[in-house]
């Protein structure tokens, strides 16, 4: 009996019955497979199947064809009163559509406000990540993204997506100001979750640093420039960002928390009860890789201007402030040996860049976030995929895949699909299908 295929419609009978005018909704669910033990279980207990509120409110909300369940939705069950069996949707975008798990554990997700670059990927990914530099920099004011200027606005843009987009995918979208009332804030995430469905929406919350309402402005007129140190702000702008995480969890909303560079945020970020962190790759293996070789050139020619290049260096990249300019030399070497030392550039645990990929996952594993999931973001160049797609083969990290969700340009993730080679054999094929001798 052991290979014996069962299902929840193997159940229906005489003594099991659907609840009159759910029909239709169960139907939907009926084909899942079940254990030979559950099968007996439930044949003992169950007098009627149904299905929950949010199983309706779902299939209503994406429109879904009949007989089937969407993608990004679980089919579980619930045992209730009177020996009913009810059939529920849960949201986990680890599931295609009629209940059925991705091919994956991990998840890839598309970093981009372009509908035209989400179309061909829509189908194979399970979250779209966007911020405001992507839709106003790289889509809305780029006319050679936004062909025709078709596109004036971020609802206009937004909207697009959404229809582009189904059921399967998350969508996390940032907030424009987060230092804006916190009235506000929620008026705007509230418009979003009405475009995307409670179901997709995430909003966005970024870690603030030092910058506040106050000095925010200092970012965005001059030089551009914070005179307070990345380190040297106050307690309360650090913990902005967890804050107002927080409440707008309070208010029912899943947050992408933002703009983690560093290993050591991580475990802060988690109080803030995320459903999403993330491991920003690109600038920060760029900057190590920098700050790492103008180093070695002072420690082999102990020669001030390399101390005096990686001070304008890390001026420009904010690991100093506009007011470390002259800082003294010694300091310039402290930091840049305790960088490379913590992010481990000249050990296997980090000379690919991923020592914070590593790290998050460990104290992910550790957390008791069950649903949480870290998103893996900026990358880019010829080595950061193909690494972190040797990252997640690793012994250490196997029970940890179905956690990550790689997020980048959709161009970035369609190139590491091809190799060269391809082009060999569609040159051979190709000629031999054309005739050639």
């Amino acid at each position: 009996m052991q290979s014996v295929n069962y299902s929840l419609e193997s159940l229906v009978g005489d003594d099991i019955q659907i609840i009159s005018k759910e029909e239709e909704y169960v139907q939907r669910a009926l084909h899942q497979n079940i254990s030979l033990d559950e099968y007996r279980f439930l044949l003992g207990r169950v007098k009627k199947i149904g299905v929950s509120d949010r199983f309706k409110d779902v299939i209503h909300t994406f429109n879904v064809p009949k007989g089937e369940t969407p993608a990004g939705f679980e089919i579980r069950y619930n045992m209730k009163e009177c020996q009913i069996l009810e059939i529920d949707l849960v949201r986990n975008i680890s599931y295609d559509k009629n209940g059925q798990k991705r091919a994956t554990k991990f998840i890839y997700s598309a970093d981009t406000a372009n509908p035209y670059e989400l179309k061909p990927i829509k189908n194979l990914i399970g979250n779209l990540t966007c911020n405001p530099g992507i839709i106003y920099d790289l889509f809305i004011n780029n006319p050679e993204a936004n062909i025709g200027n078709q596109f004036k606005t971020r609802d206009e843009v937004m909207g697009e997506i959404s229809s582009i987009l189904g059921p399967g995918s998350d969508i996390s979208v940032e907030l424009n100001d987060p230092f804006a009332d916190f009235s506000q804030i929620l008026e705007e995430a509230e418009h979003f979750r009405e475009m995307f469905s409670d179901y997709r929406m995430v909003i966005k919350v970024p870690h603030t640093g030092p910058v506040n309402a106050g000095n925010v402005n200092e970012l965005l007129t001059g030089d551009k420039r914070l005179h307070t140190r990345w380190n040297q702000g106050a307690t309360a702008d650090y913990l902005y960002g967890h804050n107002l995480a927080l409440k707008l969890k309070d208010h029912g909303f899943r947050v992408n928390y933002t703009l983690m560079f560093e290993p050591w945020q991580t475990g802060m970020a988690l109080q803030a009860k995320p459903y999403f962190i993330n491991s920003f790759v690109r600038q920060r293996m760029g900057v190590t890789t920098y700050i790492n070789g103008m180093l070695t050139a002072y420690t082999k020619t102990y020669d001030d201007r390399f101390l005096e290049g990686l001070r304008a260096f890390m001026v420009q990249w904010d690991i100093l402030s506009k007011d470390d300019q002259n800082v003294d030399l010694r300091m310039v070497e402290k930091i840049a040996r305790e960088t490379v030392e913590y992010r481990k550039i000249n050990e296997k645990e980090g000379f690919d860049g991923m020592d914070g990929v590593r790290h998050n996952l460990r104290m992910l594993r550790n957390s008791n976030l069950e649903d949480t999931r870290l998103i893996i973001c900026s990358i880019e160049g010829s080595r950061m995929y193909p690494e972190l797609d040797k990252l997640m083969t690793e012994p250490e990290f196997q029970d940890m895949t179905d956690r990550i969700v790689i997020t980048t340009e959709p161009s970035y993730l369609a190139q590491n699909t091809s190799a060269p080679q391809i082009v060999t054999y569609q040159r051979r094929f190709m000629n031999a299908a054309n005739g050639e001798q």
